[in-house]
């Protein structure tokens, strides 16, 4: 979750520090000017913002009338009630504060930035992810390592915050940098979301309220009563938003808003799924101990040996079961102790933190009443500079709701802002859409062709029949000894196996309609009109595997473009049948309902294209990679996949008469139509609609349609036919009345 952070000067507190010590101006933003609390409207959420503030506002935003030339910079070390580096004293947490210069008396709110990434990483060593899996009751590989991606890169620089203070100070608010623990300027060890963790991002809240001690770096004791309201927003990106989230679960009292962005809701659903070990996207071989020595930048950092150790044996990567470690760190638990406003932020096209970390966050907030927004980007990990503004902009009107209790009319506003791709923005009430309908779709075994379907109707004529794949992570690994070779061993096997990762994914979905022996196909007919994902696809499959232990993956996948886009896709250990937090064993060749779900997301498959399933072993980009040759077996026939579709089937608008003659064909093979007279009578009757069809009479197709059911309700009185024809050809004479009936 060390992500990608631009290359800003390092320490911009320092450099703020610097100049005033020097005597020299700091940038200004605006020059104070008298301020107007005339004609403010108030939400009376913040009571003493009518007592003792001094803003401006305008079109229900604050104004810069503070000048940054007169801000109040200090270095201070707040007191924790952790001891997490087991030195026998408190950790304390360091911090810069950038507050506006005031009149005496006037007190101002607190947006709250914590981070681990205010210096650049530490030198690190990632898991070895090539190697076997290990059944249950196997010993689990020898610990191996390689060099952390960031150090082959370049390393990491300090994310300059600097712009946060410069917006917010000039407009009535203190700002707080602080380092996490273990980190930068702070004591204790860091500890991947556990509970010390919490405690210490907790303790500068208590000290805004009177209730925790700072300290100046000579020692002397700093009080925040005089100028805090003591009414605190958290916010950050990645693991700063996490922090959010977590403190947030405390209850604490002051703290009124948070603002995570791309952030951790469960750091199991961050490292695993469904059982399965899963590297968050673009850092293979990543794990909750790694990212702690990552992010250990304090001095002395072999004081945290211990903790770092412990992190590792508990975080139990040779299972990757669910266990009381994760527990510790997953939010969702204490999701019901939130007493602040949030205001989710996150990318649709973020693979590193995954989107279920603010779907659950999302769910678990709206089952208890929590005030709350959410605004999901078309874009990856961070918000986007498309979006930086917008965003900006929303984040300044939550505040100023939330902290100075002005009324701008943004909880009046619908909760959920969804971007499209095309970078439209919708208004809706709630995540998922309010019309998403759990909408199942079957597996149809492939043809001679090569390609299998997806289809709303149950295949009636593939019982019996199986198709096979296997998992050839031999040609991958081949392929990344090559370029070991062709590099001069510049590059390691892993380091080179994590970036050729994606594109050997993308080699599987081509050629959808074409057999290949390493994954599996089904794909829909091309669609009549645009289909909208929005929620949580699920995947049942009926399968035997030939080893006790394999990787399976699951990919949806939307075909008609320029190349295959994968929207979503999930991950299981199917050892983990029941629950991740018990593997069973699996007897080789035996078959198996295994079932699990992908990641949600919200997507438009537009009209002409066809959605897909494709199922893999090993996910090259975020499995672990094991020997080649894995076998698995399918039965179609006992396959499915529940898709979540906005307006459900009738958005499908999959079934055509083509598609029922085909299946009266089908149910006669079965003897479920049971004379070759009663299977012309129904295929001379859908020839008739289809005519109407072509030539778009809907009042015509609609009466042949209501015709048709009764020709149905004649051959099951005779038994011509039996119930189960007469039920799955009534099904699709009522899709397709839905269809024209509109």
């Amino acid at each position: 979750m060390k992500r990608k952070v631009p290359v800003f000067s390092q320490f911009f507190a320092v450099f703020m520090a610097m100049f005033l010590l020097l005597g020299i101006s700091a940038p200004q933003t605006n020059a104070a000017e008298k301020p107007n609390e005339k004609n403010i409207s108030l939400n009376g959420l913040i009571p003493e913002t009518a007592l003792n503030s001094q803003i401006v506002v305008k079109d229900g935003l604050t104004q810069p009338i503070y000048t940054t030339d007169d801000a109040i910079v200090e270095e201070l070390y707040v007191e924790t009630t952790v001891d997490a580096d087991k030195d026998g004293k408190l950790d304390r947490i360091h911090l810069m504060l950038y507050r506006p210069k005031t009149d005496p008396g006037v007190k101002v709110p607190v947006i709250y930035h914590i981070s681990p990434y205010n210096k650049n990483l530490a030198t690190y060593q990632n898991h070895g992810f090539i190697h076997d899996l290990v059944p249950v009751g196997g010993n689990g590989q020898p610990p191996s390592y390689f060099q952390g991606f960031a150090d082959q890169m370049g390393a990491y620089a300090a994310k300059n915050l600097g712009t946060l203070a410069n917006y917010f100070v000039p407009r009535g608010y203190a700002v707080i940098i602080a380092d996490s623990l273990g980190t930068a300027g702070s004591d204790g060890c860091p500890v991947s979301g556990g509970k010390e963790e919490i405690s210490a991002a907790k303790s500068v809240v208590d000290w805004l309220n009177g209730r925790a001690k700072a300290f100046t770096k000579a020692g002397a004791e700093v009080s925040a009563t005089s100028w805090s309201t003591g009414n605190v927003g958290m916010e950050g990106t990645s693991y700063e938003g996490t922090l959010a989230n977590a403190v947030a679960t405390t209850g604490v009292a002051g703290l009124k808003t948070i603002v995570p962005i791309s952030a951790i809701s469960s750091w199991y659903d961050y490292y695993r799924a469904n059982g399965a070990v899963v590297a968050p996207g673009g850092y293979q071989g990543e794990d909750a101990d790694i990212h702690a020595k990552a992010i250990l930048t304090r001095v002395n950092p072999g004081i945290c040996k211990n903790v770092i150790d412990d992190l590792e044996n508990r975080q139990d990567r040779v299972t990757g079961d669910y266990n009381d470690f994760w527990h510790e760190r997953n939010f969702l638990k204490d999701v019901a102790d939130v007493k602040s406003s949030v205001l989710i932020v996150s990318g649709l096209k973020d693979w590193n933190v995954r989107p279920k970390h603010f779907a659950q966050w999302w769910e678990g907030l709206s089952e208890n009443n929590v005030p709350r927004k959410l605004w999901l980007y078309q874009g990856t990990h961070g918000v986007n500079a498309t979006n930086r503004n917008a965003f900006q902009l929303l984040e300044h009107r939550w505040f100023d709701y939330w902290l100075y209790g002005i009324e701008n009319g943004i909880m009046d506003e619908p909760i959920v802002d969804v971007q499209r791709e095309d970078n439209s923005w919708s208004k809706e009430a709630s995540w998922p859409n309010v019309n998403t309908l759990s909408t199942v779709m079957h597996f149809n075994a492939a043809k001679e062709t090569g390609g299998g379907s997806l289809t709303l109707q149950q295949p009636v004529n593939s019982a019996g029949v199986t198709e096979s794949w296997i998992d050839d992570t031999k040609t991958f690994l081949n392929y990344v000894d090559d370029m070991v070779k062709y590099y001069n061993n510049r590059y390691d096997r892993y380091y080179l196996a994590s970036n050729y990762g994606p594109t050997f994914v993308k080699n599987l979905l081509a050629n959808p309609d074409t057999a290949n022996p390493n994954r599996l196909a089904y794909l829909t007919s091309e669609l009549s009109n645009p289909v909208r994902i929005s929620g949580t696809p699920e995947i049942s499959i009926r399968a035997s595997i030939d080893r006790p232990v394999s990787n399976l993956t699951a990919l949806l996948v939307d075909y008609g473009g320029s190349s295959p886009v994968i929207v979503t896709r999930g991950w299981t250990d199917p050892q983990n049948l029941e629950s991740a937090r018990i593997s069973v064993p699996i007897v080789p060749n035996k078959s198996y309902t295994f079932k699990w779900a992908m990641e949600p997301e919200d997507y438009v498959i537009q009209k002409g294209h066809r959605l897909g399933i494709v199922l893999i072993a090993t996910d090259f980009e975020s499995s672990i990679i094991p020997s080649s040759g894995t076998k698995i077996t399918v039965d179609p026939s006992k396959s499915q996949v529940s898709l979540p579709i906005v307006g459900g089937t009738t958005a499908l608008n999959l079934t055509s008469t083509a598609d029922m003659k085909t299946l009266v064909n089908q149910l006669q093979d079965q003897g479920d139509i049971k004379t070759n007279q009663a299977a012309q009578a129904l295929n001379l009757h859908l020839t008739g609609v289809n005519q109407f069809e072509i030539s778009g009479l809907a009042d015509k197709v609609v009466k042949q349609l209501q015709g048709f059911k009764v020709l149905l309700d004649q051959q099951k009185k005779s038994g011509l036919i039996s119930n189960r024809a007469y039920d799955l050809l009534n099904k699709d004479v009522d899709q397709l009345l839905k269809k024209w009936q509109k």
